[in-house]
């Protein structure tokens, strides 16, 4: 599966968590912060029946794609579309002036193609998992041509090799319906999530102050489609202040971590975390044991890819040294006291969605 570049995407880790869900007795899986629903996909083509939730629209965007909407569905339409929007000729808009005039994200040559498809992409009036997929594969499209490290709270001083090519869409990787049933896209908060009936819980929060709205703001105008105004450097969305997750605050992540752990009606949890987050290993393993039996699974990968860069100014030079280079990943299984967990070492699907 490819999907945009994302911070925090468990794509290394994606073999262990199929391996963990794949060792439980479950037939259905929520994805409580689904973000690209790299997992969710992976889940569902595992044959899990997967709820997919995250509150950015972006992220629910992705979710609707790539866990609601079944192949069979909308494959003859998505297919004809995505041939029909390859056609369409550069029409400059509110894109183009953002992200390509005001700002050197992408190419002005992309950016009108993306208004001109987007401005016919809501003309349709497209049912809405059809519609999802559309969204996606225009996401997709763009990101192949951007000139960032994979955050859009920056972009490069020189245009990167990839921004001169031009831009085109294709059919994202759905897939067809769990043998488990239909999957579920929600974009509600976490503590409202958390009361989704499901036998697993996967959970994987924001471990640090920087939010995926500021992050992947591009991505979130791009599908609400609602011209914002911007501001900075970036040309951020002005909503951007004010849309605060407490997920994000250090001094309110426990008591919110806390309480939604409480809040889970899921019989299992498997919980993804790192060492550079707001939570210690031995606070992660008290509040969750409090569910359970804990056990803790570590793996240790490169940090992303702008830590292996270094830390630069708005005017491109080195400003600061990289403290480490690899962190490390923390899975946290909670079982009830009385199961037996043995985790599959080599989980049958995971090959599948590396």
């Amino acid at each position: 599966m490819r999907v945009i570049k994302y911070i925090g995407s468990k794509r290394a880790l994606l073999g262990a968590i199929l391996g963990v869900v794949e060792s439980l007795p479950a037939r259905s899986v929520l994805d409580m912060f689904s973000g690209t629903s790299r997992v969710g996909h992976a889940l569902k083509g595992a044959g899990y029946r997967v709820v997919a939730n995250d509150h950015n629209a972006y992220a629910h965007t992705l979710a609707t794609c790539y866990v609601q909407a079944d192949l069979e569905d909308v494959r003859r339409d998505a297919g004809a579309l995505i041939a029909e929007f390859n056609g369409l000729a550069g029409k400059p808009g509110y894109f183009t002036k953002t992200f390509c005039e005001d700002s050197r994200f992408f190419q002005p040559k992309n950016g009108a193609r993306v208004d001109a498809i987007r401005d016919e992409l809501e003309r349709k009036g497209l049912p809405p998992e059809l519609k999802a997929v559309l969204l996606v594969s225009l996401m997709e499209a763009a990101d192949r041509v951007d000139s960032t490290t994979g955050l859009q709270m920056a972009y490069l001083k020189e245009w990167a090799p990839r921004a001169h090519n031009d831009i085109e869409l294709r059919m994202p990787n759905v897939l067809p319906r769990a043998r488990h049933g239909k999957g579920q896209a929600t974009c509600l908060e976490a503590e409202q999530a958390a009361a989704t009936p499901v036998d697993v819980a996967y959970i994987d929060p924001p471990y640090n102050q920087h939010s995926y709205l500021a992050n992947y703001h591009i991505w979130e105008t791009l599908v609400r489609w609602d011209k914002p105004e911007a501001y900075g450097v970036a040309c951020k969305r002005v909503d951007v202040r004010e849309r605060k997750s407490t997920f994000n605050s250090r001094p309110k992540f426990l008591a919110a971590f806390k309480d939604m752990i409480a809040a889970v009606k899921a019989k299992f949890l498997v919980v993804s975390f790192n060492n550079e987050g707001f939570l210690s290993q031995q606070d992660a393993e008290e509040v969750l044991g409090a569910r359970g039996k804990v056990l803790t699974l570590t793996h240790d990968f490169k940090r992303y890819v702008g830590a292996q860069i270094g830390i630069y100014n708005p005017q491109g030079e080195k400003v600061g040294k990289v403290s480490h280079l690899r962190n490390k990943e923390f899975l946290y299984v909670v079982t009830p006291q009385e199961f037996e967990f043995a985790p599959d070492a080599a989980p049958k699907q995971a090959a599948l969605f590396a």
